[in-house]
Order: structure tokens, then sequence, then C-alpha cells
């Protein structure tokens, strides 16, 4: 079975961008502030963490936004003169 048989659409790939796009930023978050345990305080390290959590979700509510454009663009029917 091909689970390829359809061509997925661009919301969808856009969702699965912007989902990756998180899930980076979330994982870069939780280094962060294991990497910081020892040389910040907890609110110095909170602060790094809902920033870079901020910038994950902006990023990637707009990528998933751009990507689904709602309506395909359809191109008209080609104009044949005989």
């Amino acid at each position: 079975m091909n689970f390829l048989d359809i061509a997925p659409s661009g919301g969808m790939i856009g969702a699965v961008v912007a989902i990756s796009f998180f899930l980076l930023f979330a994982a870069t978050a939780y280094i962060a502030f294991k990497a910081l345990k020892k040389t910040a305080k907890m609110a110095v390290r909170m602060i790094v963490v809902v920033i870079i959590l901020a910038i994950a979700v902006v990023g990637s509510t707009a990528l998933w936004y751009f990507s689904s454009d709602g309506t395909p663009k359809l191109k008209p029917p080609a104009n044949r003169r005989r």
C-alpha cells in the first residue's frame, strides 16, 4: 500500500513544518533551561525559556497561516480558437 498516492495539500505541509518548528524551539528552550541551571537564578531561566517559546509560537503560527491559503488558485481554461 502506497501512502503517497494523493499529494498532501499546502495546508498539511505547512502544519507539519509549523509543528516541527515549534518542537525544535521547545527542545532548545529545554536545553537552555538545563544549561542555565547552575549559573542563573530561576527567574532569569524562566524568562529565557518564555522568550524562546514565544518565538516558537509566533513562528509556527506564522508558518502555518501563510502556508494555508484556503482556496487553491485555479488557472482559467485555455482559450482555443480555430
